[in-house]
């Protein structure tokens, strides 16, 4: 049945069967994919606060001026807003290689803490990156530890057992990547927006992630933000029940999307990782070249030719997707808790990412 059909069915989990329908390896009928980068039907132009950023502030967070951004909203989904790409040229590069080489280090949180030992995953792009740059394309070639990430932690780590962060169990937050959250959020007219809990997810092509709501975070008053690298994907966004039939979208290399308002707690997912639509190993926004003139006070670094061949290599089957969310809100404190320590950690890989064996699809974050 085509992806339309099933959209006009109402009844018991619509939502499952579009997701079950774009999982599919064979599923060739994408035209009822919103894509941003033509725009139309129930898709409209929405408005920034332009004067809320300065053009060096944005420079310095890698963005061009919001003057120059295009923003979108969907119909009949407020407080949504897509933003295509608004990195100045080279500038993802940073970012891919802080997802690869800097934020999975301790003291942050990765899957991979639950079934290696802590001197084994201390030093994941160390023990990867000849692996990866030597990497051909035979599937049977055993796989990187890079390559077997799945989602790392930042800021108040989320306890997957309990499905609430905690004040016990936290690490600072990235600098670069709260300037980088804070600079969107005020565009999209979030002022004083604070980055303080981060998840990275690491996909592949045999990836998804299953339909959740993010409703951990105390203060749902603040937007949820995502920044999505390397090859694309298809976003589903549905309603406040499972029964509401989903709109499904592409999202492409450099694309941010902003949930706030009545969008902010709705049923998402992502059912499938796709090729890049360019048809190339990487997407030719990748292969720019980072200015030499950028700002001193910059939080965007040079990557060194070394690094990105290893990131390239990495990002020719993956794509990397972080979202940036506020958990409390100003002056906000967690209510006192017993009986745990704040640490628990999800039970298994395959319950936050779906891979292409998997037969149910639990309830996950973005």
């Amino acid at each position: 049945m085509a992806a339309a059909a099933l959209t006009r069915e109402g009844g018991e989990d619509a939502f499952r069967r579009l997701f079950r329908f774009y999982r599919q390896r064979d599923a060739s009928d994408l035209r009822g994919v919103v894509d941003f980068s033509a725009p139309g039907g129930q898709v409209f132009r929405s408005q920034l606060s332009i004067s809320s950023v300065s053009d060096q502030d944005a420079y310095r967070a890698g963005l061009q001026p919001v003057s120059q951004w295009k923003a979108y909203g969907l119909s009949g989904y407020p407080g949504f807003i897509f933003i295509p790409n608004p990195f100045l040229p080279g500038c993802q590069r940073h970012w891919v290689k802080q997802c690869l080489k800097l934020y999975p280090e301790k003291p942050n949180v990765c899957n991979l803490d639950l079934h290696m030992a802590p001197e084994k995953t201390t030093d994941l792009w160390g023990q990867s990156k000849e692996q990866l740059r030597r990497k051909g394309s035979s599937k049977w070639e055993p796989r990187s530890l890079l390559e077997k990430l799945r989602w790392v932690t930042l800021g108040y780590h989320y306890n997957w057992d309990t499905k609430k962060y905690s004040a016990n169990h936290h690490t600072p937050f990235p600098s670069d990547l709260a300037f980088l959250s804070e600079q969107v959020a005020a565009a999209c007219g979030f002022r004083g927006f604070q980055a303080q809990a981060g998840i990275l997810n690491y996909y592949h092509f045999d990836s998804s992630l299953g339909i959740h709501v993010d409703e951990s975070e105390l203060d749902h008053s603040r937007p949820l933000l995502s920044f999505s690298f390397g090859q694309s994907s298809i976003f589903l966004l549905g309603g406040l029940k499972r029964e509401e039939a989903p709109t499904a979208m592409f999202m492409h290399s450099g694309d941010i999307m902003v949930m706030s308002g009545f969008s902010r707690l709705l049923y998402h997912a992502v059912p499938r990782v796709l090729p890049n639509p360019e048809g190339t190993a990487l997407p030719s926004c990748l292969n720019q070249a980072l200015s030499s003139d950028l700002p001193a006070d910059s939080v965007i670094e040079h990557s060194s030719d070394e690094d990105w061949q290893v990131c390239a290599k990495y990002l020719q089957s993956s794509r990397i997707n972080m979202t940036i969310r506020q958990v409390l809100a100003e002056g906000q404190k967690f209510p006192e808790e017993s009986g745990t320590n704040g640490k628990g950690q999800a039970p298994s890989e395959d319950s936050y990412h779906e891979n292409s064996k998997a037969k149910r699809h639990k309830p996950n974050r973005v």
